[in-house]
């Protein structure tokens, strides 16, 4: 198995950059959090609030470990907190290649507005929290990834087309 593992933020671009990648591929596109969100029959804001992180933190291992025993090629953009649990970073570095799209919290403010629909910012002002989240996660984040791409100023072709020279030289 090869995955294309792509970490970072929320807002960070995973799901955007993850599906161009997959078009150009011809590889499967797997977003962990629309997996968990079908599987519960629930969004992610709901099973937070009903459940806790940490049960979510559960649904994620999980969705990262069947991914990983289904051993097939594809490219895979996983919630931004899935590099705070040793086992999942261990599974994906073991899997495949593991890139962090990296942005500044006020590119992530940005690209998510309000923050409707992230747990992690509800009730909280955006900026703030971001920075917050940044440099709480930073370390694991270094930690999890083979590489690193920078996503300011660029479009998303450019992270895409930047990724894929990284995934093809691996």
């Amino acid at each position: 198995m090869r995955a294309l593992w792509l970490v970072g933020m929320m807002g960070a671009g995973k799901t955007t950059v993850g599906t161009l990648i997959s078009c150009r591929s011809g590889l499967p596109f797997i977003d962990i959090d629309e997996r968990i969100e079908a599987d519960a029959n629930r969004t992610i804001s709901v099973i937070w609030e009903t459940d806790g992180e940490e049960t979510f933190r559960d649904l994620e291992t999980g969705e990262i470990a069947r991914i990983v025993a289904a051993n097939r090629d594809c490219v895979v953009a996983t919630g931004g907190g899935a590099v705070l649990r040793d086992e999942n970073v261990s599974a994906m570095r073991g899997s495949g290649l593991v890139v962090w799209l990296i942005a500044g919290a006020g590119d992530l403010a940005a690209r998510l507005g309000d923050g409707v629909n992230r747990p992690l910012l509800l009730g909280r002002p955006t900026d703030g929290r971001l920075t917050e989240l940044l440099e709480n996660r930073e370390s694991a984040y270094e930690q999890a990834a083979h590489h690193n791409v920078d996503t300011s100023g660029k479009s998303e072709d450019e992270v895409a087309r930047e990724v894929m020279k990284l995934w093809n030289g691996f």
